[in-house]
C-alpha cells in the first residue's frame, strides 16, 4: 500500500515505514542525514532504505510517537511520504509476483464449491423404458462442455450484492494515492485502519462503494470521488465468496450444493442435473428468495433463442424448485426436431411445430394426424393447416407429420431418342407431344418416327399404352395429341429395334477380338484394329464369313456366303474368286486369318541327370524320340542307373523302360517326343522300399539275393489288415508288376534297385456286425429252433 497524505499513518502495514526513518533520525548511522536533517531522501539508496527498514522492525515506539519525532527534527510530510513510498516499493517487488502487465491481482474462487460426478446424475432418475423419443432439452445438461460456470474475468457487476468473506479492494489515484484490500467479516462490515467499521453486507457493489468512498471522505480524503477534486477512487471485487442454494422438486439429483457467489441459476442447475426428463418441467422452474418467487424460468427461451434472461445470479439461501409437467405431448414424423415437448397453457400446436423446429422439407403440411387418449380408449383427430394456430395440445397427445406422395401433379417425362430427355412441367406453353418434343431440343438423328409411345395413368391407377405415328404428327398429317399429368413420351431409337452390330476377328492375329460394327469398315480396317498379323500368318487367305440374311423359298444349302482376300504385310488388299475389290464388312461378319503350314513355334524337351549334356533341347523334326534326344546330348555317363530313367509327361511319369529303347530303337516304348516333355537319367539307387500293410514301414538296403517275401520280413511282416496276394512293386522308371496267381501257385515280382514295395489294404467292412448284434442274431435263431422243434413234435 502506497500513500503521500496523512491518513496513510492509520495504516498498520506502513508502520514500519515510520520506524525506520526515526532510526535513521535519531541514531545518526547515515552522515548525511545527520549533517542536514533537511536533505532529500531521494539521497538514500535501496540498500539504506533496506536497513532502516529492519531497524524499524526492532523498534518499540507507536506511529504517533515516530511521527512527532520526525516533525520535531524538521522533517516535512512530503519527507515522510516519500520515505514510506520508497520502503513499500522495495517490499512489493520482493514478495509479490511480477509479469510483464505489473502485479498479478486475479480474482479467484473460494476452494468448497460442489462438483458435480457423471455418476451422480442417474440417482433419482426413473426410467421409462417404452418410450423412444427424448424429451426435448433434456441433453442440455447432459453436456459436460455446458457446465454454466461463472466467468472469474469480467467486470464486477454493479449488481452484486456484497456478504461476508468478499474480498474488496480500493485504489485511490490522482491528488492522493492509497490501496486498501478489504475483507468483509462474518458481521458484514469491512475495517478500515483508525476508521469506524462499514457494514457493506446486503449492499450491492455500487452501494458499498459509495458508502466507502463517503467514509474514506471523512476520514482525510477530502473530495475523494468528487468532481474537480483531482483524486479518484476505483472499488472492485477481488476474491470472492461461496453461497449455498437448495434444488427441491424435480431435479435429477436435489440437494444443497455451495456455488460461487457469482454463480447463476443454470450453473446451480447444471451441477445438480436439471429437470428430472421423466417428471420434471423445463418450463416452470422457480427461484424462490425469503419464501417469494423472485423469478420463473423457462429453459425453453435459451434453448431456442438464446436467451439468458432468466439466468440470474443466486443469492445465498436461494431455493430453486423445479415443478411438476403439465402437458407432454409427443411430435414425431417430418419435423426437424422430432421429440417430447411440453406445452404451457395457451400456446396452440403451431407453437408445439415451432419447438420443433419447424416441417421438414418433405413433410405433408395440408393436415397432420392426432392419437389422443379419451376416458376409456383412443381417438384419431386429422388438423387441417388453418387449424394450426388454434388448435390446443393436452396431455398425451401424439402428432404425427406425414410425408408427401411420391409423384407429380404437373410431370410429364421425355426419354428415348430426343436431344434431352427428362422431366418436364405440363404448364401452358406445353401441352401436347409436339410441343414437349420441342421443349426437348427435338429428335436425334437415329430417332425411329414411324412409331412412338405414351404410357399414360389412367383413373383407376392402371397404365395404358398409347403409339402413333410420330412423322405424321411432326409433319402435320394427324392432329396433336394432349398431353396429361403422368404421361411418358417415349421416342425409340432405330438401334432400339435391331440386335447389336458387331464384328470378329479371329486366328494368326495379335489381338482376336469382336468389336462394334462401323459403316464403311473394311478387312484391312479391322486387321489394323486388331494389331496386325501374328508371325506365322498366312496374309495370301483371309476369310470372311457372312451370314444370309435374305429371306429365299425353300431350303438353302449353304449356309454362308464366304469371301477370300490375299492381304500382304502392308495392308493392301488383293480380291479372291471376282470379290469386289471395294469390298465393305456387314454387321456380324467374322474374319478368319489363317496360320501357314509350315510355320511352327519351337518345341522343347528337358533332359538332366546322368548325361553328357543335359539341357534343353529344341525337337528337330516330327519324327524324333527318345533314342534320337540321347544321341544328341552325346549319350550316358557310366554312373547312369538305365533301369532308373523316367520320363514324365504333363507332369505325369509315363512308365517305360530305357534299356528295351537303346537295344531296340524300333520298339514301340521309343516315344515320339512331345513339346514339354522331361526325360530324368538317375544314379543308381541302393535303397528299396516298403510300403502299406506291413507292421513297420520303412527303407531297407538293396540286396541281390533278397526276394519279395525277404523285404517284407525286414519290414516286420504283415498287418492282420494287409491283403497280402495282392501286393506290387513300383521300379523307379514308373513302371509296376503285380503279384500273380495261378491255381495254388503264386509269383512274386523281382524287386530292383530304387523299387517301391508295396502292399495294399484290406477295405473296411461297414457292414460287420457287432457283438451284441451278433448274439442278439444267435437268440433269435435259437428261439426260432425251438419253436420249430415243438411244432414237428406235435
Amino acid at each position: 500500500m502506497r500513500t503521500t497524505d496523512k491518513l496513510s499513518r492509520f495504516n498498520h502495514r506502513i508502520g514500519p515505514f515510520y520506524i525506520g526513518l526515526v532510526l535513521l533520525l535519531l541514531t545518526g548511522t547515515y552522515q548525511a542525514s545527520a549533517q542536514a536533517p533537511r536533505s532529500r531522501v531521494d539521497q538514500l539508496s535501496d540498500e539504506d532504505v533496506q536497513n532502516f527498514y529492519k531497524r524499524a522492525q526492532a523498534s518499540g515506539l507507536s506511529e504517533a510517537q515516530i511521527e512527532q519525532a520526525a516533525m520535531s527534527q524538521g522533517y516535512t510530510l512530503d519527507d515522510i511520504a516519500k520515505m514510506r513510498r520508497r520502503i513499500n516499493d522495495l517490499r512489493t517487488r520482493t514478495s509479490q509476483p511480477q509479469t510483464e502487465t505489473g502485479t498479478v491481482t486475479g480474482r479467484t474462487l473460494p476452494t468448497d464449491l460442489s462438483q458435480r460426478t457423471d455418476s451422480s446424475l442417474t440417482t433419482g432418475v426413473r426410467k421409462d423404458t417404452s418410450r423412444k423419443l427424448q424429451v426435448f432439452g433434456a441433453s442440455l445438461f447432459e453436456n459436460a462442455k455446458l457446465s454454466f460456470e461463472p466467468n472469474l474475468r469480467i467486470a464486477t457487476p454493479r449488481s452484486y450484492v456484497v456478504g461476508p468473506d468478499d474480498e474488496i479492494r480500493i485504489d485511490i489515484s490522482g491528488a492522493s494515492t492509497g490501496e486498501f484490500q478489504l475483507k468483509v467479516t462474518p458481521d458484514g462490515t469491512v475495517k478500515v485502519p483508525n476508521l469506524p467499521a462499514i457494514f457493506v453486507a446486503g449492499l450491492t457493489i455500487e452501494q458499498a462503494e459509495q458508502r466507502i468512498i463517503a467514509r474514506l471522505r471523512q476520514g482525510g480524503y477530502q473530495g475523494l470521488g468528487q468532481s474537480g477534486s483531482g483524486t479518484t477512487a476505483n472499488v472492485t471485487l477481488t476474491n470472492i465468496r461461496s453461497i449455498r442454494v437448495t434444488l427441491v422438486g424435480e431435479v435429477v439429483r436435489p440437494g444443497t450444493y455451495t456455488i460461487s457467489s457469482l454463480g447463476t441459476a443454470f450453473n446451480a442447475l447444471y451441477l445438480a442435473g436439471g429437470p428430472n426428463p421423466e417428471t420434471g418441467s423445463f418450463r416452470k422452474i422457480n427461484i424462490i428468495r425469503g419464501n417469494r418467487v423472485i423469478r420463473t424460468v423457462d429453459l425453453y427461451d435459451f434453448i431456442l433463442k438464446a436467451d439468458q434472461r432468466d439466468n440470474v445470479r443466486l443469492q445465498d439461501q436461494d431455493v430453486i424448485r423445479v415443478a411438476d409437467y403439465e402437458t407432454h405431448v409427443e411430435l414425431t414424423g417430418q419435423v426437424r426436431r422430432p421429440a417430447i415437448f411440453e406445452v404451457l397453457p395457451g400456446e396452440t400446436l403451431k407453437t408445439v411445430l415451432g419447438f420443433a423446429g419447424g416441417f421438414a422439407d418433405d413433410a405433408y403440411q395440408a393436415s397432420i394426424t392426432l392419437r389422443r387418449n379419451t376416458a376409456r380408449e383412443r381417438r384419431i383427430v386429422t388438423i387441417t393447416e388453418e387449424q394450426l394456430a388454434s388448435f390446443i395440445p393436452q396431455r398425451g397427445d401424439k402428432y404425427f407429420v406425414g410425408k408427401i406422395l411420391e409423384r407429380y401433379e404437373n410431370r410429364v417425362q421425355l426419354a428415348g431418342a430426343v436431344m434431352r430427355p427428362g422431366d418436364y412441367a405440363l404448364e401452358p406453353g406445353l401441352e401436347t407431344v409436339k410441343q414437349l418434343i420441342g421443349r426437348g431440343e427435338g429428335l436425334r438423328k437415329d430417332a425411329f418416327t414411324n412409331r412412338a409411345t405414351i404410357v399414360r395413368e389412367r383413373a383407376d391407377m392402371d397404365r395404358e399404352n398409347l403409339s402413333f405415328d410420330l412423322g405424321k404428327l411432326l409433319r402435320g398429317e394427324i392432329a396433336d395429341i394432349p398431353l396429361q399429368s403422368q404421361d411418358s413420351l417415349t421416342v425409340l431409337s432405330i438401334r432400339d429395334l435391331r440386335e447389336p452390330y458387331y464384328v470378329t476377328i479371329e486366328g494368326a492375329i495379335n489381338q482376336p477380338d469382336t468389336v462394334a460394327f462401323v459403316n464403311n469398315m473394311t478387312v484391312a480396317d479391322l486387321i489394323a484394329q486388331a494389331g496386325g498379323f501374328q508371325e506365322g500368318a498366312k496374309p495370301n487367305l483371309v476369310e470372311v464369313a457372312r451370314r444370309i440374311r435374305q429371306d429365299s423359298a425353300g431350303i438353302r444349302t449353304t449356309m454362308l456366303e464366304i469371301f477370300r482376300f490375299s492381304v500382304d504385310r502392308n495392308l493392301q488388299i488383293t480380291p479372291i474368286e471376282s470379290t469386289s475389290p471395294e469390298f465393305r464388312l456387314q454387321p456380324f461378319d467374322i474374319v478368319y486369318v489363317r496360320t501357314s503350314v509350315n510355320y511352327e513355334a519351337q518345341k522343347q524337351v528337358t533332359i538332366y541327370g546322368e548325361v553328357m549334356q543335359p539341357g534343353n533341347y529344341a525337337i528337330y523334326n516330327r519324327e524324333e524320340r527318345i533314342s534320337d534326344l540321347i544321341k544328341r546330348v552325346g549319350g550316358l555317363k557310366p554312373e547312369a542307373y538305365i533301369a532308373g530313367a523316367q520320363l514324365r509327361r504333363m507332369g505325369q511319369v509315363v512308365g517305360n523302360d530305357l534299356r528295351n529303347i537303346l537295344n531296340d530303337p524300333g520298339s514301340e516304348e521309343n516315344l515320339l517326343l512331345q513339346n514339354g516333355d522331361t526325360l530324368f537319367i538317375p544314379r543308381r539307387s541302393e535303397i528299396v522300399s516298403v510300403q502299406g500293410g506291413v507292421l513297420n514301414p520303412s527303407s531297407v538296403s538293396f540286396k541281390g539275393d533278397y526276394k519279395f517275401e525277404d523285404y517284407i520280413s525286414e519290414a516286420g511282416g504283415y498287418t492282420e489288415n494287409a491283403r497280402k496276394s495282392k501286393g506290387y512293386v513300383v521300379y523307379p522308371n514308373g513302371r509296376k508288376d503285380r503279384t500273380h496267381r495261378f491255381l495254388f501257385f503264386s509269383s512274386r515280382p523281382t524287386i530292383e534297385p530304387g523299387s517301391t514295395v508295396i502292399i495294399p489294404f484290406k477295405p473296411l467292412d461297414t457292414n460287420r456286425l457287432t457283438s451284441a448284434e451278433r448274439i442278439g442274431i444267435f437268440s433269435l435263431l435259437a428261439t426260432v429252433s425251438i419253436a420249430l422243434v415243438n411244432v414237428l413234435l406235435r
